[in-house]
């Protein structure tokens, strides 16, 4: 059986291109939309991808900036240059 990872950013304009990456590149996502968060649940893994963000924005992108919009996680954390990944270990 499958865990549940999350993660909750900020509803603000910053935020909103990583959120559409995290929806498209993520399939079967469950996105809770409120008004000063969204909270994407997934089962599994959850991945924001460097390439996604930066084609949303138009510029370049570090994974790390993501910080500036999170509010919570639920998972263990992997991150790298290309990547941010929640998921739960094995």
């Amino acid at each position: 059986m499958l865990r549940t990872v999350s993660i909750t950013l900020q509803n603000t304009d910053d935020a909103r291109p990583i959120i559409e990456a995290i929806t498209e590149d993520n399939p079967g996502a469950t996105v809770h939309s409120y008004p000063g968060i969204v909270k994407i649940d997934r089962e599994g893994s959850l991945t924001v991808h460097r390439a996604s963000v930066e084609t949303r924005l138009g510029r370049d992108w570090d994974p790390q900036e993501i910080h500036l919009s999170l509010v919570s996680m639920a998972g263990n954390l992997d991150e790298d240059d290309d990547y941010f990944r929640l998921a739960w270990a094995h």
